[in-house]
């Protein structure tokens, strides 16, 4: 079994305008998905512990680009277009729509989909779109409740019991948790569940390694 990964080692690669732009299609790339106000940035250097790793903003839609992080060799995380966005011009909006509908059908690496909502306005139209496009493409989902600390311990539990019953009607792997980056509230799961998608390629690299070895050490011919 493999070692939980360290993602306070997580380093920016590069921001693409669309698949054509990111590097080449292979391992395996977990991807965080939301509304533009959905924290996505604040989620993504919380997990990493790096304040700066993912550019945060005050303005929603600051997120234009495709950005990739190696939490290790083959193992990448992206932070995707924000969906949703506010107060930005109608062609701009589109652009981003393509890059991200692109990524999500031709990126062949990617395993995984995290998707983030305020769990005080969860499941909209197109939190749920983006879930429903997931699970028909046999991936795996985990919702996280984002801003977490903004209710009480009681009022956030049973919004996470209403969203965990609502989701068994994508009939697919949809897994609900709570989080907070303010508060660290399911840091600790989150990075569970990318240690679980990222294992089959870390297996397959320690396959590799210990094929190349195998080879190096072969006995000489007499």
């Amino acid at each position: 079994m493999n070692q939980p990964l360290n993602y306070r080692n997580t380093s920016f690669i590069t921001s693409a305008p669309d698949i054509r732009h990111l590097p080449q299609d292979v391992g395996v790339e977990i991807a965080f998905a939301g509304r533009s106000n959905a924290g996505k940035s604040s989620a993504l250097n919380r997990l990493t512990d790096q304040k700066g790793l993912a550019r945060t903003s005050k303005t929603p839609g600051r997120t234009q680009l495709i950005n990739m992080f190696e939490v290790i060799n083959g193992c990448n995380l992206i932070d995707l277009p924000g969906y949703g966005f506010a107060q930005v011009p109608l062609e701009l909006k589109l652009k981003w729509q393509k890059a991200l509908g692109e990524y999500l059908q031709r990126r062949e690496c990617l395993q995984g989909l995290v998707v983030l909502m305020d769990i005080r306005h969860p499941m909209k139209d197109l939190d749920q779109q983006m879930i429903n496009w997931a699970i028909e493409s046999s991936l795996p989902v985990l919702v996280l409740l984002t801003k977490a600390d903004k209710l009480k311990s009681g009022a956030r539990k049973a919004q996470v019991l209403k969203i965990r019953e609502m989701s068994k009607d994508f009939g697919g792997n949809v897994q609900v948790e709570a989080f907070s980056s303010l508060k660290g509230i399911g840091v600790d799961q989150v990075r569970r569940k990318l240690d679980e998608w990222y294992a089959p390629e870390l297996e397959r690299q320690r396959v590799l390694a210990a094929d190349d070895s195998e080879v190096f050490n072969l006995p000489s011919a007499e």
